[in-house]
């Protein structure tokens, strides 16, 4: 008997599904049962791709991160640090407005300390950015992961209020858009050279 050959385009469908089923119910919620119905295709093809349902909650994890990571990579550092950081934060809310299900799978209510830990390099991104903003003297000297966590929970923050359908898509970008003005201000740089570095900033859904 020839094995059962793997459809990228099953897997896929698993991985998105699963993500959604998460964000709406949380781990319960996701069963085998509902996930294979929602998706039209049988229980083996879990196994097939899978192997099992606690792998499948791994990749969907994995699958998150990785289009975080790929986002936060595809902005190129330049001489302006705090611009840099303007766009890694764009980057960041462009990924969560896109894939609000995947990104709920790793920092909504299913999340997890082996959950989290395993997207750490993506955190050490934002450290990096902050720490070459206090290399240039833009931003007072500090720890650059504590300035980090400032910035990421204020963005969480603002996302977490969006996908709860508290405000909408340009409400999101106005509000992140300036809580990292603001932060940076408190960093250290003037308001005159936050605004010169924000103009070349592009936010989710600008022209």
């Amino acid at each position: 008997m020839t094995p059962r050959q793997a459809d990228p385009q099953v897997r896929d469908a698993l991985v998105e599904t699963a993500a959604r089923l998460l964000a709406e119910g949380g781990d319960e919620y996701l069963t085998l049962r509902r996930l294979t119905e929602q998706v039209g295709t049988s229980t083996m093809a879990v196994y097939t791709h899978f192997g099992s349902m606690e792998e499948l909650r791994s990749e969907v994890a994995g699958e998150a991160f990785a289009r975080l990571r790929q986002r936060l990579r595809a902005v190129q550092p330049s001489s302006d640090p705090v611009a840099d950081l303007g766009r890694l934060g764009a980057a960041y809310l462009a990924n969560a407005m896109d894939d609000p299900n995947l990104y709920q799978a790793i920092f909504g209510r299913t999340t997890n300390l082996e959950t989290v830990s395993a997207g750490y390099d993506t955190f050490m991104v934002l450290v990096d950015g902050v720490n070459r903003g206090i290399q240039a003297r833009r931003f007072s000297p500090a720890d650059p992961a504590v300035l980090a966590t400032q910035l990421w929970a204020a963005i969480h923050g603002a996302i977490v209020l969006a996908h709860a359908g508290l405000f909408g898509p340009d409400e999101l970008v106005a509000v992140v858009a300036g809580s990292a003005r603001n932060l940076f201000v408190g960093f250290g740089d003037s308001p005159e050279a936050v605004e010169a570095s924000f103009t070349t900033v592009v936010w989710h859904g600008s022209p």
